[in-house]
């Protein structure tokens, strides 16, 4: 019985895409001087299990070039090669070449046969003895035919004797021993060689002779992300028949009343358990994203002649699956303006005080209903004098004392850049402005802080997810709006005492503080609302930069909510981040809290009374 493989290209090819992704990370973490067995031992599991699934598929590029990359593996782990920083460079190139035949296979495409012929070529030179004044070489034994794997390539695989007995990548493997190689024994003309790196000695040493069995347990299945967000999509249409329900029991009356009560509060119960549940399967730890920067800064400051430290922080930390895979462009492009504008060149940190080699971190962290994304570093800072200078060049309109953050503001403008010339890095000032068209697409935001001489940093705040939120519902006039509920403080019914007018900014005094008001109606032009402050009901509203006060006509009441595009389905309306459908069938607008602080004029009052 004939079996159509093409039914596992994609999970092959998606596999594969996972174990080049534990190569480069793990060639990018190797100590050259004492590498890790462990490390090369999984090294060498990844580059044979794409080796063994290619042959399943026939694919001949991808078998050609790991097979050669497989043996120089295979000879580290047992301490017959030396890795330098110039070896490290070609693996990655090698990497890099996989990728696109990876990618060339999953589209269908014919594979560039020069490159496959290249790129073996250039890792089979890396294996080639290199002659010492001693007549020592860079490996002591010559390749061993009996050590290289099996290259009959089909559904079953002939193990060898000093390799794991491996599934192919798509397969997952079977529970069993984990590495079970030795040291090959070196032959006896290389063994009367002295070996001149004690590291070498070393690594051969910590090979274990016998590694235990380990039990290995699936516990997780792929899943196409069609049919999660098929779910999520599910989930929203049950909380709007929730809500549906609630307004439906609300109308009724007698002794059925209570029971009906009690089983919507259980039904409000197993639907958010359940929309709970379905969204945590979205959600992916921000490392997916992070994980390929090690290689984006280690590349670019080699090339810039700069010594850069990249620090990561709060990897683990989840965001929904959209965002993830819609933030690398942003962020890779920040990152590359962190080193090309921000980290000074060592001479240069040299003559200000600082060390040699600079930081750059990538920091995530989760702050109510918002992940917050950082891109910091410790170089010389955004030039106000040289953005302003630029700003006028352009004829962009400015205030006539702008502040810092409007200053910064002015470099996320089309065609805006301050670098002195052009190169294939940055300077054309197509960057910004699409990765603050990118960011807002999303429902967040960028901001920038500097400070000259001691660096810069840009935070990107997101919605942790953008299917549901929990909100506040308001009314003005006739027209709905939610609050999302991380962001409210309290409400209150302010007395005509409490309200101050400073500098013709509109406040709340409460509690020995000042509170800019900001009056809903004014903001979306809704006429037949109340005017007066104290005619209307007060939210006190927190966000990341300011609080303040935002006045509506009347509360509705706490609800679940599912965010739909509004953009998508009408066009952008400052301030309102998204619309949903509510029990009753009308269309509410959700607030972008965010936006409507910047409503707020004297937000420097906005702090306590002595």
């Amino acid at each position: 019985m004939s079996i159509d493989m093409s039914q596992f290209h994609g999970v092959f090819i998606e596999e594969s895409q996972e174990h080049l992704d534990d190569i480069e990370r793990l060639l990018m973490a190797l100590q050259i001087e004492n590498p890790d067995v462990e490390e090369l031992n999984s090294i060498f599991r990844a580059a044979h299990s794409i080796k063994g699934g290619s042959g399943i598929f026939g694919f001949e590029a991808l078998i050609s070039v790991t097979h050669v990359m497989e043996n120089l593996f295979d000879k580290a782990r047992q301490g017959q090669f030396l890795f330098t920083s110039h070896v490290i460079d070609e693996l990655l190139q090698a990497v890099d070449a996989l990728r696109t035949l990876l990618s060339g296979y999953s589209e269908g495409a014919e594979p560039d046969w020069s490159m496959v012929e290249q790129t073996t070529l250039l890792v089979e030179a890396l294996l080639q003895p290199v002659p010492t004044d001693d007549a020592g070489f860079g490996f002591f034994t010559e390749p061993d035919d009996t050590a290289a794997e099996d290259d009959s390539f089909g559904f079953f695989k002939t193990p060898v004797v000093h390799t794991d007995s491996e599934a192919f990548g798509f397969f997952e493997p079977e529970p069993a021993a984990a590495e079970t190689s030795t040291a090959a024994p070196v032959s006896e003309s290389a063994s009367t060689q002295a070996k001149p790196v004690a590291a070498v000695a070393a690594v051969a040493a910590k090979t274990p002779a016998v590694a235990k069995a380990e039990s290995v347990e699936t516990n997780s299945i792929r899943v196409d992300i069609t049919k999660v967000d098929n779910l999520v999509n599910l989930a929203g249409e049950l909380v709007i028949t929730q809500s549906m329900l609630n307004l439906l029991g609300a109308e009724v009356e007698g002794a059925v009343a209570e029971r009906l009560q009690t089983a919507l509060t259980e039904l409000a119960r197993n639907t958010r358990e359940l929309q709970e549940s379905i969204m945590s399967i979205r959600m992916l730890p921000l490392s997916f994203v992070f994980n390929r920067f090690p290689r984006v800064v280690r590349d670019l400051s080699h090339k810039l002649h700069k010594q850069v430290e990249l620090v990561i922080e709060g990897g683990q930390t989840e965001i929904d699956k959209g965002l993830i895979e819609r933030l690398v462009d942003p962020l890779t492009h920040l990152v590359r303006n962190s080193l090309d504008h921000g980290i000074e060149i060592p001479a240069k940190r040299l003559e200000r005080g600082k060390a040699q080699t600079g930081t750059l971190t990538l920091k995530a962290e989760q702050k109510g209903g918002n992940i917050l994304i950082s891109v910091l570093d410790d170089g010389g800072g955004l030039d106000r004098a040289k953005i302003l200078a630029k700003a006028e060049q352009q004829g962009i309109e400015l205030p006539a004392n702008p502040t810092d953050q409007q200053v910064w503001q002015l470099i996320l403008a089309p065609g805006f850049s301050t670098a002195a010339e052009i190169t294939d890095v940055s300077g054309r000032g197509v960057g910004m402005d699409v990765v603050k068209r990118n960011l807002e697409s999303m429902g967040g935001r960028l901001e920038i802080e500097s400070v000259a001489g001691f660096g810069s940093s840009f935070h990107i705040r997101l919605p942790l997810t953008l299917a549901i939120l929990d909100g506040m519902s308001v009314a003005v006039a006739e027209q709905l709006f939610i609050i999302p509920l991380v962001n409210i403080i309290e409400s209150v019914k302010p007395a005509a005492e409490q309200l101050k007018y400073i500098s013709n900014q509109s406040m709340l005094q409460l509690r020995d503080a000042y509170w800019p008001i900001v009056q809903l109606h004014a903001v979306m032009h809704i006429e037949d609302a109340k005017l007066q402050p104290e005619d209307a009901i007060l939210v006190l509203i927190e966000t990341s930069k300011t609080r303040f006060a935002l006045q509506v006509d009347d509360l509705i009441g706490q609800q679940q909510v599912v965010i739909k595009s509004l953009e998508q389905h009408y066009r952008r309306v400052p301030g309102v981040a998204g619309a949903t459908i509510m029990g009753n069938g009308s269309v509410a607008l959700i607030l972008d809290v965010e936006s409507l602080s910047s409503q707020v004029q004297a937000t420097s009052v906005l702090k306590d009374v002595v």
